[in-house]
């Protein structure tokens, strides 16, 4: 076979590969995103005594977090990679942290984190839906 040949057949084997490589779950956005506002939901509830977590309701989304992610192909260790994952984990904080502190959350005054909670609640927004007032 030419060396020509050669080269076009493995183009052809390897393109299905390259045509299906998938992004880092940090860029899927649709899981990503969703993670983050469990993420700040948790916060709000750990440091407001008024406001509590519906941990019952994310920890269905989360399942359902995870099936969308196996219907695109990535498997349960590539998930769990991701969620376990120290650089995702500070990544994930420091986009919280920043969040908190553009709406005037501070931990020196856990208050910050109610009025936020109830605002969020009340807007029934995409963090509001995992808050409940106690």
């Amino acid at each position: 076979m030419s060396v020509l040949k050669t080269v076009a057949l493995s183009l052809l084997l390897t393109a299905p590969t390259l045509a299906q490589a998938k992004p880092p779950l940090r860029e899927v956005k649709e899981i990503d995103n969703e993670l983050y506002y469990i993420a700040i939901a948790n916060e709000i509830s750990k440091q407001c005594d008024v406001i509590a977590g519906r941990r019952m309701k994310a920890i269905g989304v989360m399942w359902g977090l995870r099936s969308k992610a196996n219907s695109l192909g990535y498997s349960d260790s590539e998930i769990r990679a991701y969620v376990e994952s120290d650089a995702e984990k500070a990544r994930m904080r420091a986009k919280g942290e920043a969040y908190l502190a553009q709406k005037g959350v501070t931990y020196e005054r856990p208050e910050t984190f109610c009025a936020l909670g109830r605002a969020e609640i009340k807007r029934n927004s995409a963090i509001g839906v995992y808050l409940r007032a106690n």
